[in-house]
């Protein structure tokens, strides 16, 4: 089974937990929007630790640089299954502000070349299980769990 790993990050906005996920580029996501978002993540590489795999791919989707303050923050939240991969999920709090400018890898299909993602945003909880792809739904759940501790 393929090893992912990815960040969720998260802010208290006016009492309310939001997280930021992002849209996948292309052609085929274009039109979609519910059960399509993602947190930023990606394949292990080379027995990579997955902290490191999770900040690389961040950065790269993103285009937004961790700080060495923000990667000290990055704690480990859980793992969720697809059919075909284990993604490991860490966590930091983080305000990114509210218009996220992202600048993504570019990806090559058969289609074209385009960005991996295209765009980012933070969403409320209730609205960001719904945004989400359906096997990363539960990672909402463990943050509140976490978060309310």
């Amino acid at each position: 089974m393929k090893k992912s790993a990815g960040i969720l990050v998260y802010r208290k906005n006016n009492g309310k937990i939001q997280v930021f996920l992002v849209h996948p580029g292309g052609p085929f996501w274009k039109n979609k929007d519910l059960n399509s978002w993602s947190i930023p993540k990606g394949e292990v590489e080379n027995n990579e630790d997955l902290k490191n795999t999770a900040i690389r791919e961040f950065e790269e989707e993103t285009g937004i640089i961790l700080n060495q303050q923000d990667k000290e923050k990055i704690f480990y939240l859980g793992e969720v299954k697809s059919q075909n991969k284990i993604v490991y999920v860490f966590a930091l709090e983080k305000d990114l502000g509210d218009i996220v400018k992202i600048k993504s890898n570019l990806v090559k299909t058969d289609f074209g070349e385009f960005p991996e993602i295209d765009k980012g945003e933070y969403f409320d909880l209730n609205i960001t299980k719904e945004k989400l792809v359906s096997y990363q739904k539960e990672l909402v759940e463990m943050l509140k769990l976490l978060i309310s501790k």
